[in-house]
């Protein structure tokens, strides 16, 4: 197939869509005979996801590489931020957790490579971010074509701009087009997508070769004359003015869209709720349950709504020990050991498994200033945290069938069951446990009256998450001009 540059999808803000328009592309250049590749040069997320070689990468590039039909790798997403807190993060570097730092240290200091338990020779010398994430670029582009790659919030934050890893520096080193997208949904896009693009130098505007307005709702036709507006301001093609959809199932990228989820309980549902932790990881974790026609499943941290819930997953979490004491406060921890009691199903998953143990230990502080909690005391496990971070693609034996997940977690618990039973309360370190209809049925077969009624389009999980790909891919070329797109790329 013939070369193409690069390309690009930028943002006028965090949570316009960037993502969803990578991951329709990557499945379009596929179906169309390329061979693409995602590419995020740092992402600040904590839905993350283990590689076939056991390293770690944000879950959004995971899920492209999916897209696109191919094995995921770190050179698709080299650099990881995961926040702990307010001001600081865990920093994955190719993979590799490499040490926690504020945002003045990230930014402004950098890292010594004596933090990060590299040979000897090396010790003192300060890592280059942006060499690391260059250099991820040019091996993976060295393998395929075209590179979809994905800026991080909003490219006009020019107080930022020495500093960027991701967005037009990136795209400067990579020779990328790119394509601006606007979220129409939350109201301004004229201002902020004619500010994005005003707000470059004159060397990046020129690289602007496209708008994308996404999310658009009501009559296509009412915006023509708006589009025609926004082409003469900007002096850049609209692309296409993307729908929004609710018939389409991609697993997102961060937290931001936990706001959307659902908060309520239901009548004639089977009623999950997920308690809502302050620092909550992968939740894509019940993305399979939550569309199961039997299920209602919800968020929450209040007290009552957990009482009344038929099954209670406590989820991963960035900050365990933190969760747990918050927990402990806010009277949640009470109420899933009440409803443990009332013969009410508990799960836990990684962080939430550790919380469902006996005891927590950090003795060396890797989490923060709290050495040891009790833990709910639902199942018999005792936890410590380590320096060592544990990231692998697994399978694993349930109700007699073989199931896939994946693993990614700091500390280790005195057990070595990948799944734990006791009478009312399952705890696993698998991410994607919920993926597996095995262990969907086990949970819902007691709790669902009408035993009869069972999925019939998600049984098979990556089927479901294939046919997905598709569906939005079709969306995205019902309304962008894939023809201009490709034109683009190919020019000189």
């Amino acid at each position: 197939m013939k070369k193409l540059h690069p390309i690009m999808l930028a943002g006028t803000g965090s949570d316009v869509g960037k993502s969803v328009i990578a991951t329709a592309l990557c499945r379009i250049f596929k179906q169309d005979g390329y061979h693409p590749a995602p590419f995020k040069a740092q992402n600040m997320a904590l839905n993350s996801y283990a590689t076939p070689e056991g390293l770690e990468i944000g879950r959004a590039q995971a899920v492209q590489a999916e897209a696109a039909g191919i094995p995921c790798h770190t050179d698709m997403n080299p650099l990881l931020l995961k926040p702990q807190s307010d001001h600081t993060s865990q920093v994955v570097l190719n993979g590799k957790p490499i040490g926690n730092k504020d945002a003045y240290d990230y930014w402004k200091r950098g890292v010594r490579s004596e933090e990060c338990g590299v040979r000897s020779e090396e010790c003192g010398v300060r890592i280059d971010y942006r060499q690391e994430v260059c250099d991820a670029f040019d091996r993976l582009a060295a393998r395929y074509n075209p590179i979809v790659m994905e800026g991080a919030g909003s490219i006009s934050e020019i107080n930022l701009r020495d500093t960027d890893l991701v967005n037009l520096p990136m795209a400067r080193h990579a020779n990328a087009d790119v394509i601006l997208v606007g979220d129409i949904d939350r109201g301004g896009v004229f201002a902020s997508v004619y500010g994005s693009i005003m707000l470059q130098t004159p060397d990046d505007r020129q690289r602007i070769k496209g708008i994308i307005i996404n999310k658009f709702r009501g009559d296509m036709r009412l915006f023509e004359e708006g589009r025609k507006m926004l082409e003469d301001i900007c002096g850049v093609p609209v692309l296409g003015v993307v729908p929004y959809y609710k018939d389409i199932f991609i697993e997102e990228e961060d937290s931001v869209s936990l706001e959307k989820k659902q908060r309520e309980l239901a009548e004639g549902k089977v009623n999950v709720a997920v308690v809502l932790l302050r620092h909550i990881s992968n939740f894509t974790d019940f993305d399979m349950l939550e569309r199961d026609p039997r299920v209602n499943l919800f968020y929450t941290n209040n007290v009552s709504d957990l009482s009344r819930a038929d099954i209670i997953i406590l989820p991963g979490t960035k900050a365990t020990l933190d969760d747990l004491l918050e927990l402990r406060r806010n009277g949640c921890a009470q109420a899933i050991q009440r409803a443990h009691r009332d013969g009410k199903t508990v799960i836990g998953i990684c962080g939430g498994y550790q919380m469902l143990g006996q005891t927590i230990s950090d003795p060396d502080g890797i989490e923060g200033t709290i050495a040891s909690l009790p833990g709910l005391g639902l199942l018999p496990i005792h936890t410590t945290m380590t320096y060592e971070k544990t990231t692998q693609q697994v399978t694993f034996q349930f109700e007699g069938q073989a199931c896939q997940g994946y693993e990614i977690h700091q500390g280790v618990s005195d057990t070595d069951q990948s799944v734990l039973q006791t009478d009312h309360c399952i705890g696993t370190y698998i991410h994607g446990f919920l993926d597996n209809a095995p262990v969907i049925e086990h949970l819902l077969s007691e709790k669902v009256k009408v035993k009869s009624e069972k999925m019939t389009t998600a049984v098979n999980n990556s089927d479901f998450k294939e046919q997905q790909y598709d569906k939005l891919a079709a969306h995205v070329r019902k309304y962008v001009d894939i023809p201009r797109i490709y034109q683009i790329l190919s020019d000189d």
